[in-house]
């Protein structure tokens, strides 16, 4: 069962959030983090993003996706706005790195990024967001307004006993690289993209 392991005040270039750990087990070195904006008022319906890790794109800035982007927008939002980012631990749609770096080789091949996860054996979307549910079960968050384009994570809260408020779109503009990219995840995927 996951539950709070640690938290602290964490002081970033957005302004000041609260730091969740949540994990089953306290010695997990890759936990799910919640961050939670210093003006967030929990009585309203509260604005979140469920954010899925993608190493490449936020720290190492890769052009082939919109992750990191996305991330640092949602954290400039709940900054002005107040509102919690589930930060969940699923990296390359919960493939892992190593796998992830494997597709992207395959990308190179020309297979664009389902074709490269499926020639792997791979799901296209292996990503589970029941646990940002539970977790916002865990933090007592009742009704929420979703930062999102993905309509998986949209029937993830509808499927459960938390309200869907409003969908916020969160749509960042493509580059020379990840065109395609955001062309497969609004064809395949359903993503509400309008710029694409």
């Amino acid at each position: 069962m996951l539950k709070i392991q640690a938290q602290s005040k964490i002081p970033t270039d957005y302004g000041i959030f609260t730091a969740y750990a949540f994990s089953e087990n306290e010695e997990d070195w890759s936990p799910h983090l919640v961050w939670v904006a210093e003006n967030t008022d929990f009585t309203k319906p509260v604005n979140v993003r469920f954010h899925s890790e993608c190493i490449t794109g936020e720290v190492f800035h890769s052009k082939k996706c919109e992750c990191g982007q996305q991330l640092d927008a949602a954290m400039k939002y709940m900054s002005e706005k107040g509102g919690v980012i589930v930060y969940l631990r699923q990296e390359g749609r919960n493939i892992g790195i190593i796998k992830k770096l494997r597709a992207y080789g395959l990308q190179e091949k020309g297979l664009d990024t389902v074709e490269a996860n499926l020639k792997l054996g791979l799901p296209a979307d292996g990503r589970n967001f029941d646990i940002a549910v539970e977790i916002l079960d865990i933090l007592k968050i009742k009704e929420i307004n979703l930062l999102t384009n993905n309509l998986d994570k949209i029937k993830a809260v509808e499927n459960s006993n938390i309200i869907l408020n409003i969908r916020i779109p969160l749509e960042i503009d493509s580059n020379e690289v990840n065109q395609s990219y955001l062309a497969k995840k609004k064809k395949y995927f359903g993503h509400l993209l309008e710029k694409i």
